[in-house]
């Protein structure tokens, strides 16, 4: 009878389920009295009120809605509505002794929620739902403390007492395993550290007063560790008996500093601060990272993955210590769990696939090759020159359909002139030749359709161009034919040796890796196979969303955020109308000129950023840079400084690098909401030319 109450109550509905179990699980004992009347509630709410949306839980939300601040960056709202460093110091300095919180005031985890580090543990142990085990046995160690002893406070043999007798996993064992994984996690909070050294420096006394399971002399000593020395005295609920919480435990600092001014530093507002003040302790509060991480942060994500990705940037980004630009929190936010995944996915492979070599195209592969070569030491990569424009004039010779559609058929109706996009296939000598042309139809009738240089490409004048280019297909290839002799030699000396390689783009048909694998196998016969690796394809929104179909089918192209075959919701999501492929190439920016192609010989012209090089006597051509060097250089930055993170914190959990394509693809999906409002403003900040000049 009792399950069929419970059944009723709370499994019948799943968002009935899920609001019960979020505040139930996660509730103190005192508060879990309190999920009995929500739970009633929810019902009033479901079949009084009449309330259908509890039919289904906030999981089942195809894509997370967030409101992002876009008028101001995350670390500067942080720093303006806390005080900054030496506010905080200053109002310490006026007391003899400074109590300091532990866990998230002066030490950090890097996950979201403390209660993750289980998940860690529980796969050391090999126990499955190990997370579910360890908080209910405590739970469990708890309410039995409170019927011997009348409170709660239980130290952590308490807890792995009450495990082994569950799991058969000895006390001693799990204790020191869990001590160890904490250890290996916890960090010192870079804007609490500066605090405790400056308060250090004027000889104030220093203690610890903290509400925690774990024993003093390991606080003590993960502390110290961590660079917290020179404290006095540790004030620890378990050993003590009683809390912060309950108020208990500032008395016995009051008792053992009579004559002394006190003041107590923490992120709870009710133990750290309202129970302080209860007790005639002034407090300061530090509002804890993660407080209002529900608000802004991806959570439609997997646990694990999840956790660490919210711990890494809400630490960082809200301690306190720094003001960020929009752009390098752009970097960081939203595109570091993106570059960290994206690496190790191309690593799997290359590990699994004998690669020779990793190639990274540029510009997209200038970020990605510096982190990879962060990540993955001593491994054999190359940063190689090749772009959209290079590669379609090469396509001139074998895929002319390709060619006038990236060149002409990309240009229809956007107030482009002739002159101008004969300029940038690159053929200006035939432009002065187009008054004299007489346009044919495939029937050989006359048109009478006339071209000029000042016209603007349009639907009724593209084929006449077309045709006019195709009548002097020999001046074009003769035009091009250089390009591809010095194409073939800078690839040559880069593939030799190899027997397969990779190469490294952001997408999104592939159509750079394909004209490049068939160039080098069918145009110039080197024996090796190129497998083009983007992060993401051609979706439903796309003019040709089955383009590279079959690439990706035979493994000739390998897709990681989605494709047809897999993340299919990302597939539809992922709208380049809407400027997403715009949003992610801007994380893949890079501050160096755009490359334009390969010539013979030393071809370098004055005050361009050409480079000619001797060895293989061809020059490397490029154009103009990106708007905004110096964002670009942010956006880096971040990525770079998100990826050092989270290699600090994981490097001795392979596992946690194995994020898939949606993970990492969640942030932005947040960054998406409310009609893209963050991303365009980010966008406004940048000129970026995606399409082939």
């Amino acid at each position: 009878m009792r399950m069929q109450i419970y059944n009723a109550l709370v499994n019948k509905h799943c968002g009935i389920r899920e609001k019960y179990h979020a505040y139930h699980d996660s509730a103190s004992p005192k508060r879990r009295l309190w999920s009995y009347f929500l739970l009633i509630w929810l019902n009033v709410r479901y079949y009084v009120l009449r309330d259908r949306r509890l039919d289904l839980p906030e999981v089942a939300k195809m894509f997370e809605e967030k409101e992002l601040p876009n008028n101001m960056t995350e670390s500067r709202e942080r720093v303006d509505n806390s005080k900054k460093l030496d506010e905080f110091v200053s109002e310490l300095s006026k007391y003899d002794v400074i109590s300091f919180d532990i866990f998230d005031t002066l030490i950090f985890r890097p996950f979201s929620d403390p209660t993750d580090v289980f998940y860690i543990l529980g796969e050391k142990l090999e126990i499955m739902d190990f997370k579910r085990i360890r908080q209910e046995q405590e739970w469990f160690a708890r309410k039995q403390k409170y019927k011997k002893s009348g409170h709660y406070e239980i130290g952590l043999e308490d807890i792995w007492t009450h495990i082994e007798k569950e799991i058969g996993v000895d006390a001693e064992q799990g204790m020191s395993l869990e001590k160890d994984t904490e250890e290996k996690f916890c960090y010192a909070n870079p804007f609490m550290k500066l605090v405790y050294e400056r308060i250090k420096e004027q000889e104030k006394t220093i203690v610890v007063t903290t509400d925690m399971y774990m024993p003093s002399a390991f606080l003590m000593k993960l502390l110290e560790k961590n660079g917290y020395t020179g404290i006095t005295k540790m004030y620890v609920s378990c050993e003590n008996e009683c809390s912060k919480a309950d108020g208990r435990l500032f008395e016995l600092v009051k008792h053992d500093f009579p004559q002394k001014s006190i003041i107590h530093v923490g992120d709870n507002e009710k133990s750290d601060i309202s129970m302080a003040r209860q007790k005639g302790i002034p407090s300061v509060y530090y509002q804890n990272v993660n407080k209002h991480s529900k608000e802004i942060r991806a959570y439609d994500m997997s646990l694990l993955i999840g956790g660490a990705y919210r711990g890494i940037v809400n630490n960082h980004v809200y301690a306190g210590l720094e003001e960020y630009s929009a752009e390098y929190e752009y970097g960081y936010i939203y595109g570091g769990l993106f570059v960290v995944g994206y690496c190790s996915f191309i690593h799997d492979y290359c590990k699994k696939n004998n690669v020779s070599k990793l190639l990274f195209l540029s510009r997209d592969g200038d970020i990605l090759k510096q982190v990879y070569d962060m990540l993955y030491l001593d491994e054999k990569t190359e940063y190689v020159y090749w772009s959209r424009k290079a590669a379609t004039k090469l396509e001139f010779f074998y895929d002319r359909r390709d060619y006038f559609r990236r060149f002409l058929y990309h240009k229809v109706n956007q107030n482009i002139i002739v002159e101008e996009i004969m300029k940038s296939m690159e053929l200006s000598e035939l432009t002065g030749k187009l008054e004299g042309y007489q346009d044919k139809d495939e029937s050989g009738n006359t048109t009478g359709i006339k071209l000029k240089e000042s016209n603007i490409l349009t639907e009724k004048n593209i084929e006449t161009l077309k045709r006019y280019i195709i009548a002097n297909a020999d001046y074009a290839e003769q035009k091009y034919k250089k390009q591809l002799q010095a194409a073939e030699k800078y690839y040559r000396g880069i593939l030799e040796g190899c027997k397969k390689v990779v190469t490294v783009d952001i997408g999104w048909a592939g159509s750079g890796a394909m004209a490049l694998r068939y160039l080098t196998s069918r145009i110039w016969q080197i024996p090796c196979e190129i497998v083009g690796m983007i992060a993401g394809t051609n979706t439903v929104h796309n003019s040709e969303p089955d383009a590279s179909e079959t690439f990706l089918q035979s493994g000739k192209l390998v897709a990681y955020l989605y494709s047809q075959s897999h993340n299919r919701d990302l597939l539809k999501k992922h709208d380049p109308n809407k400027d997403y492929n715009v949003f992610w190439e801007l994380l893949l920016s890079s501050p160096t000129p755009q490359f334009s192609g390969f010539q013979s010989g030393n071809a370098c012209r004055e005050k361009t950023e050409d480079r000619y090089l001797p060895d293989l006597d061809i020059t490397l051509q490029f154009g103009k840079y990106d708007a905004n060097q110096e964002g670009i250089k942010e956006i880096q930055h971040g990525i770079l400084d998100f990826a050092a993170d989270y290699k600090e914190h994981f490097k001795d959990f392979p596992y946690m690098f194995n994020i898939s394509g949606r993970d990492a693809y969640a942030p932005m999906l947040v960054a998406a909401s409310h009609n893209e409002k963050y991303l365009k403003a980010i966008e406004k900040k940048f000129d970026l030319e995606i399409n082939v000049n």
